[in-house]
């Protein structure tokens, strides 16, 4: 069984349009959703109804901070351009949509993996794995094999050995890793609509759980459409340029 892992869409049509393209074409049978569907980009009620369509033909979905401020508030933390969107997206939801939102699970256990937004050890705390003392934390704080989760924006994975010993790796993409029986794995995939690694193209990470390999992906897609969907709206034009800029320059 091959798994697409995607997370961090921000309603990120185009990002996860093709995502979904290239996920096909790897031969991903099932999906995990990792949070984070809505937020900065132009498109949530679109993003959203995918990620619904995709739930209701089994896929896993957990909920993101950004998912929980839609439905519930924005958090004081949030920085002004992400309240901002916060609030223009849950003018444009409809209430079929934010209800799916609200019942979204904060973790989901699928025999030996866990899939969760931000971490293990406080998934309702929004606290990043930033690196590797938070990835032992992490997978100190479940006994699943293999934990799966998104809200840093950038692909990375972490291991744990049976002796304690904590590595990490940053991925080549489109290079098969083996994921030792004798570790614990923390996989953390990128964002598919907004990558923060200087490298504009969507990521996502596909799971063979037959052959217990991982590789990380990167697929490129029209972040000009992107970024004009921002402009059309009544979003920050900064989220607008953002997306633009890393077209031109990779940042």
């Amino acid at each position: 069984m091959k798994i697409a892992l995607i997370t961090d869409l921000h309603a990120n049509a185009q990002a996860f349009s093709a995502v979904l393209e290239h996920a096909q074409s790897q031969g991903v049978t099932d999906y995990a959703l990792l949070g984070d569907f809505v937020g900065y980009g132009g498109d949530p009620g679109w993003v959203v109804d995918k990620v619904r369509e995709l739930v209701a033909r089994g896929a896993v979905a957990v909920l993101g901070n950004h998912d929980a401020a839609v439905v519930k508030g924005e958090a004081p933390t949030m920085r002004e351009e992400a309240r901002a969107a916060i609030e223009w997206t849950h003018a444009r939801l409809n209430a079929e949509q934010l209800a799916f939102l609200d019942q979204l699970p904060l973790s989901v256990t699928v025999e030996d993996r866990l899939f969760v937004h931000a971490n293990a050890f406080d998934p309702s705390g929004w606290a990043y794995v930033q690196g590797r003392l938070e990835a032992m934390r992490s997978l100190h704080a479940t006994t699943c094999r293999f934990t799966f989760c998104g809200h840093m924006h950038e692909p990375m994975l972490y291991h744990l050995s049976g002796t304690g010993k904590a590595g990490e790796f940053t991925p080549t993409p489109g290079i098969a890793i083996p994921l030792l029986p004798n570790r614990q794995w923390l996989v953390i995939p990128g964002s598919c609509g907004q990558p923060r690694d200087g490298n504009p193209a969507a990521c996502y990470a596909v799971f063979d759980s037959l052959k217990g390999e991982l590789s990380f992906q990167r697929v490129p897609y029209d972040v000009e459409a992107a970024a004009a969907s921002v402009r059309a709206s009544d979003l920050p034009q900064a989220l607008a340029e953002r997306l633009a800029e890393r077209l031109l320059t990779g940042q």
